[in-house]
């Protein structure tokens, strides 16, 4: 299968095609997506009640992320990988969330970065 990208997805989308999406938080569970032809992959921070059992997603740091997301990437080479940007890595400054997206594509290797946070975000995304 080939890599999944924007222009594939709006390809898809002006086709009337739909679009699925899940999440995967290693290696194991990428290859399954992989075999089965989903278009994208969240690794979220909701890994850290997922996967490791917190209450709460607000603790979950940078290298948690780029832990996760990096054998999503290697068990998952088709579908579109999305790194989710936890708590607190994008909120101080433009730099900062720069920095620490650019952390997530160079070190864990996504596609796509997500973060929340509507118009006072948008300035920085």
């Amino acid at each position: 299968m080939a890599k999944i990208t924007t222009l594939k997805l709006q390809e898809m989308k002006d086709n009337g095609e739909k679009i699925s999406m899940t999440t995967a938080y290693d290696f194991p569970t990428a290859c399954l997506v992989e075999q089965s032809g989903i278009e994208i992959i969240l690794v979220g921070d909701s890994l850290m009640m997922t996967v490791l059992g917190d209450d709460s997603t607000v603790a979950c740091t940078m290298e948690q992320m780029i832990h996760h997301i990096k054998p999503v990437v290697l068990g998952a080479p088709s579908p579109m990988i999305v790194g989710d940007m936890p708590f607190g890595s994008y909120n101080i400054s433009k730099e900062q969330a720069i920095e620490n997206a650019t952390r997530l594509m160079k070190e864990g290797r996504c596609d796509v970065i997500k973060l929340e946070g509507g118009k006072i975000i948008a300035d920085t995304v």
